[in-house]
């Protein structure tokens, strides 16, 4: 089924969003870069039916976005990831739980960071968008085989970034240790 470029701008908006943050872009430049998507969607016409499902397909011009403003900040020497995007937790939480969800959102957007861009790729399409290995084959233009391997490696690299993220939070600090005997 084809979808005309207004349709899908209004169907898959907040999931293009997402996807630019989980591929690290600032939170001020988020809903621009969105937007360039779309207006790319729009110049070719909007979706047509192929192997690529809307998002995939949506997923990988996010993709030559995003690698564009990454290197064109590259050029200007800005950091791409001085703040990161992180969703507000529910209106009846405590302040507490909204800290805490913060802090773990964060925590995965900084474990994110530490993926190569290709494998941050697949793992985001993969395990946040639940986009089949086939279909980020087809929109990524690899080998399935590439999709799993890349899958593998990036699930290794984020489980690790997250757990020593995590350590380092949980640990006190050098001077609290020294202070009980321990070492700084």
């Amino acid at each position: 089924m084809d979808i005309d470029s207004g349709e899908l701008f209004r169907r898959y908006f907040p999931f293009v969003s997402h996807f630019v943050m989980r591929m690290g872009v600032n939170a001020h430049d988020v809903d621009d870069l969105a937007q360039e998507v779309f207006l790319i969607a729009h110049r070719k016409g909007g979706y047509v039916a192929g192997a690529a499902s809307p998002k995939t397909w949506l997923a990988r011009t996010a993709l030559g976005v995003v690698s564009t403003h990454k290197r064109s900040l590259r050029r200007r020497r800005e950091d791409a990831y001085s703040d990161v995007g992180v969703a507000t937790a529910a209106g009846d939480a405590s302040p507490a739980d909204v800290t805490e969800s913060r802090e773990a959102l964060a925590r995965v957007q900084r474990a994110l960071d530490k993926l190569d861009f290709d494998q941050r790729a697949v793992f985001v399409l993969y395990e946040f968008s639940r986009q089949s290995c086939e279909e980020i084959a087809t929109a990524l233009e690899v080998p399935v085989g590439t999709v799993y391997s890349r899958l593998h490696t990036a699930r290794s690299a984020f489980l690790e970034a997250h757990r020593r993220l995590l350590l380092a939070e949980t640990r006190p600090p050098a001077h609290e240790r020294a202070a009980i005997g321990g070492r700084p």
